[in-house]
């Protein structure tokens, strides 16, 4: 397991109430009621969810590797590139997993380019290099 030699960020979020809770950050920056969602036996109340936080997180975390990526091999898209994840989750045999599409969006960039800093930014990304063997990740350039 690779961990950093030197931690460049940390925060802290304490999550209360489990998935009906909710979830604040140490500075209050980040505060967020939790609601269990309809399809897995929720009331469906408003509130977030862990796997949408998680969304949230990879497909930012993902666009700055992106643009990261473009901008060392001088590429630079017509208009705002943008990431979309998709986060499934569903049972396995002993308990339940994640699956996740990455839809990359590189407005005016030719595909066989933007595959390739996509592939790069897979390398580069901490969320990528955290799920990578645990978690089936598609990336799909649209």
């Amino acid at each position: 397991m690779m961990r950093p030699e030197k931690i460049l960020y940390e925060t802290e979020v304490t999550a209360t109430g489990g998935r009906d809770g909710k979830a604040v950050s140490d500075d209050g920056l980040l505060s967020v009621s939790l609601s269990l969602p309809k399809s897995l036996g929720g009331s469906g109340d408003v509130g977030t969810n862990p796997e949408q936080l998680f969304a949230a997180g990879y497909a930012a975390c993902f666009l700055g590797a992106v643009k990261l990526v473009a901008r060392t091999r001088k590429v630079a898209p017509s208009s705002e590139p943008s990431v979309t994840a998709n986060v499934g989750m569903g049972p396995i045999p002993l308990g339940y997993a994640l699956a996740v599409e990455l839809k990359v969006d590189l407005p005016g960039v030719e595909k066989s380019v933007a595959e390739e800093i996509v592939a790069g930014a897979h390398e580069r990304c901490p969320y990528s290099n955290a799920t990578r063997g645990n978690i089936d990740v598609k990336l799909t350039v649209i």
